[in-house]
């Protein structure tokens, strides 16, 4: 994902399959356009756009389902007829059952020649050319039925450069789901609404390349439609960061603690520390165990580190804290149980990951939290952590992420980030909650150590005093951006968590434009 591809502010709204309905009948019906004219804009812009991921194909193979994902399948075979490239289809769905704007484009594509064959369990896989997968839409709620199946399967088995037309079959288009089965995509078009399901969970495995085509429709009729979620938007984000005024002093950027590094786990919170006084946090103190201290003293000298052996000793440093990140290297001892409830009796800014999220599974602990946590709480776990959080399997979770994170911001009063491929954020409380994703990142993120790193850079823009919200958003999408700056350039094999934090300083401080596509 690039920033350029989020320059549409309409692909930067996340609707559930429902809403974007909403959408194009009332484009319909209060706009005048008629359901064939939509139908036959969003074939042109699929044809187009599969034009330019794979320019002369030397055939085009289209699976077509029943309603409108099969009308434009049958519209994007009349464009390629028209174009002289060699075209089938392959229909799951007797052509002559279709009805409305489907039947019309059916008929559009019997004009063109376009030669129309049954689907059966004996059609042979493609043996060249591309595939464009229009069998099943946004309304699919249900498991793939097994005739759907076999073609799936068939166009999956192929290994020819697949796209899909508005949702890749066999994805829920609210969660991300695979519903049974799922075409795996190399690009996937989308009209209207970008769906929300698109962006998170299991399905960035199967969209590929994803384009958004708003279809000529009034950009006013998404006003009338609150969207589900949003996508983050670095530019956006670092428009609201404020220039330090000149007079200003390390006192006027907060004082952060991190909390973790127990014996022999002293790189998380060594990480974690690090990335904090490198996003600009006026003073950061580490309280760690044993002699992790020496340690930070070698790397960071700028960080105060402690050895603290009970909660005594750290009672100062919490009291002196402006905001405090607990987890990375805590553990699970007893001195880790000691450094967890001193720092939710705190009563700051708090920020809990990786250990921290384990220990808050016990419900001991949720429940000190909920009554003891009236300051601002961010929980960042990943999946399997919110599993052990929820009491749920991680399957669970990756089946409804959003679900699951929304559980997660209620049961525990707090901000919550899930991380994972289309990083979903849930900010605020009741009418004030927001719902975001960062589709930004690479596979090349799933080592050691990034969500230690991700931790500091939030808990470092806490403690400087930026509003929850934003410091949750940007620490994210400064994260994630970095990520995909150094993948470009290296490759997303052997990126190291530390590798990002110059990165995501020179981001923040906006001394580089290189994340401008």
């Amino acid at each position: 994902m690039t920033q350029q591809q989020l320059l549409n502010p309409l692909a930067r709204k996340l609707f559930l399959a429902e809403q974007v309905r909403r959408l194009d009948k009332t484009a319909i019906e209060d706009c005048n356009i008629p359901g064939r004219v939509l139908m036959k804009r969003a074939g042109r812009e699929c044809f187009e756009f599969l034009l330019a991921q794979w320019p002369n194909p030397e055939k085009m193979t289209i699976f077509c389902g029943g309603g409108n994902n099969g009308g434009d399948g049958y519209v994007i075979a009349a464009l390629a007829a028209q174009s002289n490239i060699p075209v089938q289809v392959l229909s799951l769905v007797d052509p002559m059952t279709l009805k409305g704007d489907a039947a019309l484009a059916f008929q559009y594509a019997l004009q063109e020649n376009v030669e129309v064959l049954p689907f059966s369990s004996n059609v042979a896989a493609p043996e060249q050319g591309v595939i464009v997968d229009a069998l099943l839409g946004t309304g699919l709620s249900g498991v793939v039925k097994p005739e759907y199946r076999q073609a799936i399967d068939l166009i999956n088995s192929s290994n020819l450069p697949v796209m899909s037309v508005d949702i890749p079959s066999g994805i829920c288009a609210d969660t991300g789901a695979v519903l049974g089965c799922a075409v795996k995509a190399q690009a996937t078009a989308t009209f209207i609404g970008m769906k929300f399901g698109l962006t998170t969970g299991r399905a960035v495995d199967y969209v590929g390349e994803l384009r958004f085509f708003d279809l000529q429709v009034p950009a006013e009729i998404h006003e009338r439609l609150t969207p589900f979620a949003d996508c983050l938007y670095l530019d956006e984000l670092l428009s609201q960061v404020s220039d330090r005024a000149a007079g200003s002093h390390k006192g006027d950027f907060g004082h952060l603690l991190v909390i973790g590094g127990a014996e022999g786990m002293g790189g998380a919170a060594l990480m974690a520390a690090e990335a904090s006084v490198r996003l600009g946090a006026g003073r950061v103190s580490a309280a760690t165990q044993g002699a992790n201290s020496i340690a930070f003293l070698t790397r960071v000298p700028e960080v105060m580190a402690r050895s603290v052996s009970d909660v005594h000793e750290i009672a100062p440093l919490l009291e002196q804290a402006t905001a405090i990140a607990i987890g990375p290297g805590l553990g699970q001892t007893p001195w880790s149980e000691q450094m967890f409830q001193a720092a939710v009796n705190a009563n700051k800014p708090l920020i809990i990951d990786a250990d921290g999220l384990n220990l808050l599974a016990r419900d001991s602990y949720a429940q000190m939290l909920r009554s003891h946590q009236s300051a601002d709480c961010i929980l960042t776990p990943h999946p399997g952590e919110a599993a052990r959080l929820l009491g749920v399997s991680t399957a669970d979770i990756q089946n409804n992420r959003h679900q699951a994170a929304q559980q997660l911001a209620s049961k525990y009063r707090a901000n919550v980030v899930l991380k994972g491929a289309g990083t979903l954020v849930i900010t605020g409380f009741e009418n004030d909650q927001t719902v975001s994703v960062c589709r930004y990142g690479n596979p090349g993120m799933a080592g050691g150590g990034m969500g230690d790193v991700l931790t500091g850079v939030i808990a470092s823009l806490i403690a400087q005093g930026f509003e929850v919200g934003l410091a949750v958003k940007l620490g994210v999408s400064l994260h994630s951006v970095a990520a995909e700056q150094l993948a470009n350039q290296y490759g997303e094999r052997g990126l190291l968590a530390t590798d990002l934090i110059p990165v995501i300083r020179a981001l923040l401080n906006n001394v580089e434009d290189s994340f401008h596509d």
